[in-house]
């Protein structure tokens, strides 16, 4: 750490390791959610959480082994999918998108806070204070889980010993593909999540080399800049995301927050004065509204034993961008000549020419298209509709007609969302069938 906000960049200087971490994450994370299913929320968590500290220590014994085990982790570094999935378990179905809000705010709070201490341990004390002080908060989060985090799967969900067995084809990550093949709306939304983080992923590897190399950013002002957009996510995401979700309903508010995501890139794209950078990021922030709205969605139309398979199949690729964007921002950068170093001049020479071109920031406003065919496949989400009558229904129906045919291999990997279970009743109702109370 050469200067005060390396740390806020680690994510950006070590895309090395991004994208085997985005690979794992993808393959890993429908598996893991799918076993906290079946044996709960806590020793996942616990896992998670230990993997995702692990590497810290690493930093100060060799860098190899630091950037080996950040790839490896990612493996288990995904913790947003059972942390969502157990937020799921304890709220209300009208309290999730508040809830899913504020776990997005406190990770913002963590990225605004984090980085000014680092910077400051690290100026007064050196960089090895820094990660001894990572070490001890990651060993008082695993603490704080052990000891005060309840499991929050019903008991009468989870199997006597850890020995029950569990339906592979549900945990396997390439078994979820076909569920998202199978099912069209968890295909949009996965269509949808991928396509609009990532942008964001790639932006966030090499946005702050940009404001500081192009833009001409000082230290002090990427600080500045860093905290204003971290605080107003923080307002965003707890004060407008539940009045946003009242007022306009779940998959309005994903569109609202993808529009506000295709103002702030072409802003970025376009953008060549520092002031449009702060109105920007003013917009980035409203953005921050997507995510927990989207898993909001996947959250109140999966059933209450696949929330965890539900949120890993929506964190998987979330880490699939991880490993994809900042390669393609690298890409578009490089064709157009922008050289980002880690590190260097505040106000690159080499760069300077792009403040008065057209498009300086050209992979921002690629960004900003990607994300317009993101909002053009989430219109096609269908609207959520309350099913309680229907599920009462469909339960009476399948308790009178015990010895209903088994389906086919072809079908043996059952929808993922509630919606569909609409379509399997309609399947098993032959014409003058008397089941026609629907």
């Amino acid at each position: 750490m050469k200067e005060a906000l390396h740390l806020a960049w680690s994510r950006g200087t070590s895309s090395s390791a991004s994208s085997p971490q985005g690979l794992l994450s993808f393959l890993s994370a429908p598996l893991i959610g799918a076993l906290s299913d079946v044996w709960g929320r806590k020793p996942f968590l616990l896992v998670t959480v230990f993997f995702t500290c692990f590497p810290i220590p690493l930093m100060r014994v060799s860098s190899w082994w630091y950037f080996a085990m950040i790839s490896v982790s990612g493996v288990f570094s995904v913790t947003f999918s059972v942390i969502f999935a157990y937020v799921a378990d304890v709220t209300q179905e009208q309290e999730r998108s508040t809830a899913y809000g504020w776990v997005s705010a406190t990770f913002a709070a963590s990225l605004v806070s984090s980085p000014a201490i680092g910077a400051y341990l690290s100026a007064s004390y050196g960089d090895s204070l820094v990660v001894l002080v990572a070490t001890v908060v990651a060993l008082l989060d695993i603490c704080f889980i052990l000891v005060a985090v309840p499991e929050s799967l019903p008991e009468k969900m989870r199997p006597v010993s850890w020995g029950a067995q569990i339906s592979w084809k549900q945990a396997d990550p390439f078994a979820s593909l076909k569920k998202v093949g199978k099912d069209s709306t968890v295909l949009l939304i996965c269509i949808t999540v991928f396509l609009s983080y990532l942008p964001e992923a790639g932006q966030y590897s090499s946005f702050f080399l940009y404001l500081r190399q192009v833009i001409g950013f000082g230290s002090v002002k990427i600080a500045a800049f860093i905290a204003m957009v971290g605080i107003l996510s923080i307002v965003a995401q707890t004060v407008f995301l539940s009045i946003l979700m009242r007022s306009l309903g779940n998959k309005n508010t994903v569109l609202l927050g993808l529009c506000f995501q295709m103002f702030q890139l072409a802003w970025y794209g376009f953008g060549s004065q520092a002031w449009m950078m702060w109105a920007a990021g003013t917009v980035a922030a409203m953005s921050s509204i997507t995510f927990p709205a989207v898993s909001a969605l996947v959250s109140r139309n999966a059933e209450s034993d696949q929330q965890g398979v539900a949120q890993g199949i929506v964190t998987g690729i979330r880490g699939l961008c991880n490993g994809l964007g900042p390669a393609l921002y690298g890409f578009i950068f490089y064709m157009f000549h922008v050289e980002l170093t880690e590190l260097g001049p505040e106000l690159n020479s080499d760069n300077v020419a792009l403040q008065g071109a057209v498009i300086p920031g050209p992979p921002f406003l690629f960004g900003a298209c990607i994300v317009l065919v993101s909002f053009l496949v989430a219109l096609f989400i269908p609207e959520y509709r309350k099913a309680s009558g229907i599920q009462k229904h469909s339960n009476s129906v399948s308790g009178s007609l015990p010895n209903l045919p088994e389906r086919g291999s072809g079908e043996d990997i059952e929808p993922l969302l509630q919606d569909n279970s609409i379509w399997e009743l309609s399947s098993f109702e032959e014409p003058g069938n008397q089941c026609t109370e629907l």
